[in-house]
């Protein structure tokens, strides 16, 4: 009998742990679409299953799964996928960036708290002589051509000079947009990463593009210092490729 009676509160423990679980899925389901639904319409954004004749539209999906897999999956044939930053969380979620940038084959765009305002503003580009800059530069050039100027940041690092791809690059770039320019800068005791977003800041950039650099192959991927430190406090968004 005493068994009998474990087993049946049990049971009923776990059945109101279900429906508590239930009920928090609920609600949280219904705040992302009130606040998706609240987003089109400041926005303007046509909210349906199909896309709207004319303008910009939005669709709203719910999955239930593997956050990093189903976000995979989608980003997979998207043009491009973007991550926000939580409020109270403004680094991003490595896992998800790593799924995204190590397994799409497509570019990502890490939003920030402010908005990206491309049209009369600037882009920098965090240059270098790699696969993953040249991926990250195309995928930004819709930007790029829309843009009020864009700047081409090197920092000097070694003894090879960046010179001679920055110049390659700043006369591809203004075939796109004719205000392109490059500015080579000093680490002077700093590292590359702050010397590079204290100049980001100052030329007002509203938005960076950069490649995503790894020193892992693993699945858990640890990225660089350079990477990650933009991840975890550039205050602008970043457009990345791998």
């Amino acid at each position: 009998m005493a068994a009998a009676t474990a087993d049946t509160m049990g049971s009923g423990a776990v059945a109101h742990l279900i429906d508590a679980l239930d009920r928090d899925v609920a609600a949280r389901h219904e705040r992302a679409e009130k606040s998706v639904s609240e987003f089109c319409v400041r926005e303007q954004l046509a909210l349906g299953e199909a896309p709207a004749a004319g303008g910009a539209s939005a669709e709203w999906q719910v999955e239930t799964g593997d956050e990093r897999e189903s976000l995979t999956a989608h980003a997979r044939t998207a043009d491009l996928a973007v991550i926000g930053r939580a409020h109270d969380r403004p680094a991003v979620a490595m896992d998800l960036l790593d799924g995204l940038l190590m397994e799409t084959g497509r570019p990502v765009l890490i939003a920030s708290a402010k908005a990206l305002t491309v049209e009369a503003g600037t882009v920098a580009i965090a240059w270098k002589d790699t696969r993953e800059a040249a991926r990250a530069v195309a995928a930004a050039l819709p930007f790029i051509e829309k843009a009020d100027r864009v700047i081409i940041l090197s920092v000097e690092e070694g003894k090879k000079s960046a010179e001679p791809s920055c110049a390659r690059l700043r006369h591809a770039l203004q075939w796109h947009n004719p205000n392109t320019t490059v500015q080579h800068l000093t680490e002077n005791g700093r590292p590359p990463v702050e010397a590079l977003l204290e100049v980001a800041a100052a030329d007002l950039a509203t938005l960076l593009v950069m490649g995503g650099y790894s020193h892992s192959r693993t699945r858990e991927i640890v990225f660089g210092g350079f990477t990650r430190r933009v991840l975890m406090s550039a205050d602008l968004p970043v457009l990345m490729a791998r």
